[in-house]
């Protein structure tokens, strides 16, 4: 039996998404397929997806090609012309056993014997994915809590690859990570789609702080909680009472941010303006000195004048900013944002270039302040750990994997700390 081959591109929760794949692929005993799991986030998202069909593809001459996931979702009739490609499923489709049983082997629609797409109204799915896999990764668990967004920035397609915001129940999500410590993992990261607004389709409307407060309290020998990416201006009362006094809740937040600019973010159609963005990072230092903050920023969103990237720009410095991930505008078709007058080519590049030259400057800067303390890291690989503010750190010699351990930072090279 010749297990499938999967490639997965783009988000964490696509990452995770896959390995739940995997297992209901082995369970339903599909053998010998590629599946494609795609991005939709830019233009040149969807054609790295399709290079890498066509790759793989040609690696796997007579192995069937599912393709799934946003772009999947999102344009099916462009994969389904591909000449390589057997098979289109949804996003929502990808994540049910009955999916997978038809595909196997034994199943009644054999790689595509039958409907060549499948792929139905992710608007519609009103619950989030009953998968729960215990345990993604060696040394750190990704756990889904939510997926969708209800949300329309205008330059975003993600909402019609996903859907409207669903919410993981607390008590569920409880109960998977019990399972995590209890099989060793050190660490539990909450990830989704647009995470700060979990909760408002459950009962009672609770906020992500409730669950971040009950995930602490019920399971006390959970070492370390991460929460992935936020829309800071939805951070609710009992989310900065965590920051405040949990020092289980681990002291880095990725903000989504996306500009600096007032009328760009109102133009992106964002809910917040750039005193909100600083006014958060202010008063999240006051709560919790050291904090450490990324961001996701958007060079050359159309209509972006020079004064108004300079504003993006000033935001590294005015938020404290640390780890930047900076996006060169691509427009994507059936987006409110395609239809704006667009920025030259070479002038998104430029600011982008730009923008990453004032990351780096200072992810520097920040690494300049570790050297000489002492640091709890979580070791990812034999040779690699992460700090409590998710630095990046290297060592000399092998280390116990996933584990927990104190160390003295003696340096860095620009881009991870060096430990002695």
């Amino acid at each position: 039996m010749k297990p499938p081959v999967f490639s997965t591109l783009g988000c964490r929760l696509n990452a995770y998404e896959t390995e739940a794949m995997k297992e209901l692929a082995e369970q339903a005993g599909l053998e010998g397929a590629v599946v494609v799991n795609t991005c939709a986030v830019t233009a040149e998202a969807v054609r790295k997806a399709k290079q890498e069909i066509r790759r793989l593809a040609r690696e796997n001459p007579d192995a069937p090609v599912i393709v799934t996931g946003c772009a999947a979702q999102t344009e099916p009739e462009t994969f389904a012309a591909m000449a390589e490609v057997t098979k289109v499923i949804g996003n929502h489709e990808k994540m049910q056993a009955e999916t997978w049983a038809q595909l196997a082997p034994q199943g009644p629609d054999f790689i595509g014997q039958t409907e060549r797409v499948m792929v139905d109204d992710i608007m519609s799915v009103k619950e989030t994915a009953g998968h729960l896999i215990d345990g993604f990764g060696r040394h750190r668990a990704y756990v889904q809590v939510q997926n969708g967004c209800d949300h329309r920035c205008t330059f975003c397609i993600i909402p019609y690859g996903r859907g409207n915001s669903r919410s993981v129940p607390a008590g569920v999500v409880v109960e998977q990570i019990k399972r995590l410590v209890d099989r060793g993992f050190n660490e539990v990261v909450l990830t989704g789609v647009d995470l700060t607004s979990w909760g408002a389709d459950l009962p009672g409307e609770p906020r992500l702080g409730d669950l971040v407060m009950r995930i602490l309290k019920l399971v006390p020998d959970l070492p370390r909680l991460r929460i992935s990416s936020i829309d800071s201006i939805e951070a609710d009362e009992n989310l900065m009472l965590a920051i405040a006094t949990e020092p289980r809740l681990m002291p880095h937040l990725h903000l989504s941010l996306q500009a600096g600019d007032d009328m760009i973010l109102k133009r992106m159609k964002r809910r917040h303006l750039r005193d909100d963005a600083i006014a958060f990072t202010e008063e999240a230092r006051k709560l919790r000195p050291g904090i450490v903050f990324g961001a996701d920023i958007i060079a050359g969103f159309p209509t972006e004048t020079e004064e108004m990237f300079e504003n993006s720009l000033r935001l590294v410095d005015d938020c404290g900013l640390t780890f930047l991930h900076v996006f060169p505008y691509s427009a994507r078709k059936g987006t409110p944002a395609a239809r704006m007058p667009a920025v030259k080519g070479p002038v998104i590049k430029d600011r982008a270039a730009r923008l990453r030259a004032k990351g780096q400057a200072a992810l520097e800067a920040h690494l300049d302040a570790q050297v000489g303390t002492e640091q709890i890291v979580l070791t990812e690989t034999p040779r690699v750990a992460r700090t409590e503010g998710f630095a990046e750190v290297a060592f000399e010699s092998d280390q116990p994997e996933g584990s927990l351990m104190r160390v003295r930072i003696t340096g860095h090279d620009g881009a991870r700390l060096l430990a002695g």
